[in-house]
């Protein structure tokens, strides 16, 4: 297969996305990571963001900090150690 397509995913459990913060206990930190990163103005960050260009879409400020306030709350601080941990 060409490089430049992306595989199928046969291993789909779902045909709809669903709402993984059902998953979590009521009480789990990362809804309040999630609920604080949401409080926060995070315009300038995406502001220096080009539209258009080569490549997809990038992750959004909020999904980004978010996962690395958990990370760090979770003793993970090495960009290696997330991005396993994010697999």
């Amino acid at each position: 297969m060409a490089g430049f397509f992306r595989a199928p995913d046969r291993c789909q459990r779902y045909l709809l996305p669903v709402d993984m913060m059902d998953w979590l206990p009521s009480g789990d930190i990362v809804h309040w990571v999630v609920d604080a990163v949401e409080l926060m103005d995070l315009s300038a960050f995406e502001a220096e963001h080009r539209v258009g260009g080569a490549g997809q879409a990038p992750f959004a400020p909020k999904v980004l900090l978010a996962l690395l306030i958990y990370a760090y709350s979770q003793g993970v601080r090495s960009r290696w150690g997330i991005a396993a941990a994010t697999l």
